[in-house]
């Protein structure tokens, strides 16, 4: 790994040790090493240590892109300084997520003269300041930002709305009922819709969707070639997005190759949306498709849409049965290589020929499943989650068998139910551990087997011949992998208050467990990883496997594992974290957890951890241990518990965590909350949406979106 800052401002490293100096290496690996350290890192302190890295740290390679995205120490002085030293050499500056900088920040940006790109989603920008800071961008061509209550387009000036015009690429999210700056994008070729307004403001007042008339005269789309929109919960989310879709409606622009439309729940087909999806079958090829499931949900839509070189597909929550999906998506297993991305999550007949007399338990049909894999053989992403893919016993067809033909996958998500050996389940009686109720009460005493905690030793009991195993050994480039059983929910859904009851796991599913939490362990370059409700860990052996083995491990999610009424793998964990070196995000939701000073101890071993949350009903908590663990990881700035504990214990908590290290961590975002308090939904909504959106709410999010469909 490269040096740190600090060791390359002292001039020491361990090769200097050794007798090399690190200043003898060649320009280009200085470059190399330089650029792994953050741009505020490098212009205001390694810079100054000596001529040679003066000069190399304001080589163009590192000062042409900016990302202070997740740079969490970075504040107001600093950005000043960095904008004052370099702002002419940046051509693309992300701030993406910069919640804790005042929005007089923003107006430093205005140095920035040459920027091209530039994204402020989730900054402070009012419309004056925006105004401004565009007039001086005459360059910008690509731009996101935030629109949040109070935005008013006619505080724009000519100069500003002339940038705007210039604009090709624009994301906006919304907070408020409104086109933003986005009828003053009269050359738009790229427009991402990001839908975040809620139904009731913080008054109780209920919203309207309904647009003010003088901004009808809205978006120029004829230049339009990616339309993307993503919705929160909410009518009012829906009403708003119909009125971006109208125009387009009208006239399809031609040049059309990607439209995608991500909506949870039932968002209805109208009469203008129908005309759209027509006028799209006639006019374009699409190289991407996502649409609301009743858009897709027993209509033709699919026989009659044209694709190029399709590279992104989501049929997310569609009843779309296999069958369909061969025969109007793949074209009968014709050639697809140019997918690379497909997300199946919660379509669960999508491997069935068809879907009216299917029950979702049902098997699946390999040969389905074996033309997806042969025809999309470069598949980097796939979504099989949310959904019960139950292989039959023929021997060579398990999806997990079928799965290790595609080599090239870098992310995969499947439900438990199908990873599991379909012999092991129909041989093996149920165990003790299958037979306990995975409900919350009285708990019931059972004889726990031993497990091994040697990896070895657990392959020679079992996995060697599992078929999950073999799938792992397969995929060694796989960087993020979700396991979920089909049936969990998360006790934290968005806009609602918090599940007090979860539905039982899959019967499928009820073998899973230790063993196949121990397979994974084989991923070397595994950065993120998911497991939720695998109901047959007894020990959590497997995941010291993984701490040991995955050292690239950086996000890791764990929710309801083993039975429910207690933390089974607690002391597992505890030994897992402390050879994750690299982990920056933790998300733990069980019942019951006791986040104690035994936790917070070997949890201090993540030296790396960023984000950490925790969501348990009826868990404790030791303040004590909290401040402690805060006070020895100092890279933490996102603490988040959501337990069972007291309303003043989770205040008390909450401020003394701010008052203590708020100065020193300017990003610092603490929410200590009672899980289980009506006012959940009124604390969530302020929290900032990098944190709510990345690991406070837990969802699937492989194959979520295109890849790179952003900077």
């Amino acid at each position: 790994s490269p040096p740190t800052p600090q060791e390359i401002v002292s001039g020491e490293s361990e090769e200097e040790s050794n007798g090399v100096n690190l200043m003898e290496f060649s320009d280009e690996i200085l470059l190399h090493i330089l650029s792994y350290v953050p741009c505020t890192d490098l212009v205001l302190n390694v810079r100054r240590t000596c001529r040679k890295l003066a000069t190399l740290c304001l080589d163009k390679s590192l000062t042409h892109t900016v990302l202070l995205q997740k740079d969490y120490k970075v504040n107001k002085d600093k950005v000043k300084q960095l904008m004052r030293d370099i702002g002419k050499e940046i051509y693309q500056l992300n701030m993406a997520g910069c919640y804790w900088l005042p929005s007089s920040t923003i107006d430093h940006v205005t140095r920035c003269k040459n920027l091209v790109k530039l994204n402020l989603s989730g900054c402070h920008v009012t419309s004056l300041r925006l105004s401004k800071m565009l007039s001086t961008l005459q360059h910008l061509r690509s731009l996101a930002i935030d629109v949040n209550p109070g935005f008013d387009a006619s505080q724009l000036s000519s100069e500003c709305k002339a940038t705007l015009s210039r604009v090709l690429e624009l994301k906006q999210t919304l907070y408020t009922p409104s086109y933003g700056v986005v009828p003053c994008c009269t050359s738009l070729e790229k427009l991402l819709l990001y839908f975040e307004i809620l139904d009731r403001s913080r008054e109780g007042f209920m919203l309207s969707g309904q647009l003010m008339v003088g901004e009808s005269n809205v978006p120029h789309y004829q230049n339009l070639r990616v339309f993307y929109a993503r919705l929160a919960p909410g009518y009012v989310n829906q009403e708003v997005v119909r009125l971006y879709l109208a125009v387009l409606s009208d006239r399809t622009p031609e040049n059309l190759h990607a439209f995608l439309i991500s909506a949870p729940g039932s968002f209805a087909e109208t009469g203008a949306t129908k005309n759209l999806l027509d006028s799209m079958a006639r006019n374009v090829r699409l190289d991407a498709l996502q649409l609301p499931k009743a858009w897709i949900n027993g209509s033709g839509l699919l026989q009659h849409l044209k694709f190029n070189n399709p590279f992104y597909f989501s049929f997310s929550r569609c009843t779309l049965s296999g069958g369909h999906l061969i025969q109007r998506v793949i074209n009968g297993g014709k050639d697809l290589k140019s997918l690379t991305s497909l997300n199946l999550s919660g379509c669960v007949h999508c491997l069935a020929p068809e879907s009216l007399f299917r029950k979702a338990e049902d098997d699946i049909d390999s040969s389905i499943l074996e033309s997806l894999v042969v025809s999309c053989c470069n598949l980097r992403h796939l979504n099989l989650s949310a959904a019960h893919h139950h292989s039959s016993e023929s021997i060579g067809n398990h999806l997990c068998q079928l799965l290790s033909r595609l080599k090239h996958l870098l992310s995969l998500a499947l439900p438990v139910c199908s990873i599991t050996d379909v012999a092991a389940n129909v041989e093996k009686p149920p165990t003790a551990s299958n037979l306990v109720p995975q409900t919350f009460g009285r708990k019931v005493r059972i004889g726990i087997q031993t497990y091994p905690r040697n990896l070895a030793d657990q392959a020679n009991q079992k996995i060697e011949s599992s078929v999950f195993w073999a799938l792992m050994a397969s995929l060694r480039f796989l960087e993020t992998l979700e396991i979920i059983g089909s049936s969990f929910s998360s006790a934290m859904p968005r806009n609602e208050p918090a599940i007090r009851n979860s539905l039982p796991p899959c019967v499928r599913a009820q073998s899973v467990g230790d063993s196949e939490v121990a397979a994974i362990s084989q991923l070397t370059y595994l950065q993120s990883l998911t497991l939720a409700q695998l109901p047959n860990i007894l020990t959590g052996s497997g995941l010291i496997n993984i701490g040991l083995q995955c050292q690239h491990l950086r996000t890791l999610s764990l929710a309801n594992l083993g039975m429910m009424g207690k933390v089974v793998y607690m002391s597992a964990l505890m030994d897992m974290l402390k050879h994750c070196k690299c982990l920056r995000d933790l998300r733990l939701e069980q019942p019951y957890f006791c986040a104690g000073a035994q936790f917070f101890q070997a949890l201090s071993h993540c030296s790396s951890l960023q984000r950490l949350c925790i969501v348990s009903r009826s868990g404790t908590l030791q303040s004590d241990a909290v401040m402690s663990f805060m006070a020895n990881c100092l890279e933490v700035i996102m603490c988040h518990m959501f337990m069972g504990e007291s309303l003043t214990v989770c205040k008390n908590l909450q401020q003394s965590i701010v008052r203590s290290f708020q100065a020193d961590r300017p990003a610092l975002n603490v929410v200590i909350f009672p899980l289980l308090h009506e006012d959940l939904t009124e604390v969530i909504r302020d929290v900032p949406m990098r944190h709510l959106d990345e690991i406070t709410l837990f969802k699937s999010r492989v194959a979520e979106e295109p890849p790179n469909l952003w900077w």
